[in-house]
C-alpha cells in the first residue's frame, strides 16, 4: 500500500491507476465511476474533487474531476503524473463550437490546443511550441468513435483562460483560422504530458455553439455526454 499523497490528492493507500479520465466537474467523475466502473473506489475527496479507481472491461482505470481553467488541471495532471505515476490521461469535457459544420452533441478529439493563457511562459522556450495530443490516443478514440457511428472532428481546439471575455470579438480570429471549438483545460494539460514524455488527449462533446447560438439542456447533456465517456474508457 502507497502513502504517496499531495496537498491536493490524498489516496490514503488506495491506487490510482495509469490511465485517468479527466472530467472538469468532479461530480461527473462520481457519475462515470457509479455507471460504468466496477468495484469502484474513491481515493480523493479533497477540497470535493473526488477521484475513484475501478475496472473497465477488465482493465484499470480512474477518473478524477479537475476544476476549471488552465491553472486548476495543470495542478491535478502534475501530480497525477510526477506523484502518481499516472501513463495516460484523457480529459472529457464540453465545448463550445466555432465552425459551423459542427452540431450540438458532436465529438472533438483535440489534436492540438492553441491558447490566450500564459501557461507555457514558465518553460521559457525561444519561440511558439505546438501543442498536439498523443498520437496513439488519438488514433484509438478515433477509430473508437467511427465503430460506434459517432460523429467526430479532430483539429486545433482553443483553450481559453476566460470565460465571460470583455472582448465581444475575442472568438473572431480563432474562427478565421479554422480552430474547432473553444473549452478551457487541454493546453496545462498537454503542456504537462509532453514535459513528462507521457500521454494526452482531450475529447469534447459540444454543448453549444459560439456560432448559432444553439445550446443544449443540463438533462440532454447528461445522455449524450454517455458515448465520449465510453470512448474514453476503451482507451484503458
Amino acid at each position: 500500500m502507497s502513502n504517496k499523497q499531495t496537498p491536493h490528492i490524498k489516496p490514503n493507500g488506495v491506487e490510482i491507476a495509469e490511465t485517468v479520465l479527466l472530467p472538469g466537474d468532479p461530480l461527473r467523475a462520481k457519475f462515470i465511476a457509479e455507471n460504468f466502473l466496477e468495484d469502484a473506489v474513491c481515493f480523493n475527496e479533497v477540497r470535493g474533487m473526488l477521484g475513484y479507481t475501478g475496472t473497465y472491461k477488465g482493465k484499470k482505470v480512474s477518473v478524477m474531476g479537475t476544476g476549471m481553467g488552465p491553472a486548476s488541471i495543470g495542478i491535478y495532471s502534475y501530480e497525477l503524473i510526477h506523484v502518481f505515476g499516472v501513463k495516460n490521461l484523457i480529459r472529457i469535457g464540453t465545448c463550445g463550437a466555432l465552425q459551423k459544420n459542427i452540431k450540438l452533441y458532436d465529438v472533438i478529439l483535440g489534436m492540438g490546443s492553441s491558447t490566450n493563457s500564459n501557461y507555457m511562459h514558465q518553460y521559457n522556450i525561444p519561440g511558439e511550441l505546438s501543442l498536439t495530443a498523443s498520437f496513439d490516443l488519438l488514433l484509438k478514440a478515433y477509430n473508437k468513435a467511427q465503430e460506434m457511428g459517432q460523429p467526430v472532428h479532430v483539429g486545433n481546439i482553443l483553450c481559453s483562460e476566460i470565460f465571460y471575455n470583455a472582448d465581444k470579438n475575442a472568438m473572431e480570429n480563432w474562427i478565421k483560422m479554422g480552430v474547432l471549438a473553444v473549452e478551457m483545460e487541454s493546453t496545462a494539460l498537454y503542456a504537462n504530458a509532453i514535459a513528462a514524455g507521457v500521454n494526452a488527449l482531450t475529447i469534447l462533446t459540444v454543448s453549444d455553439s459560439l456560432v448559432t447560438g444553439e445550446e443544449t439542456t443540463p438533462e440532454e447533456r447528461q445522455t449524450a455526454f454517455t458515448k465520449m465517456m465510453e470512448i474514453a474508457l476503451n482507451l484503458a
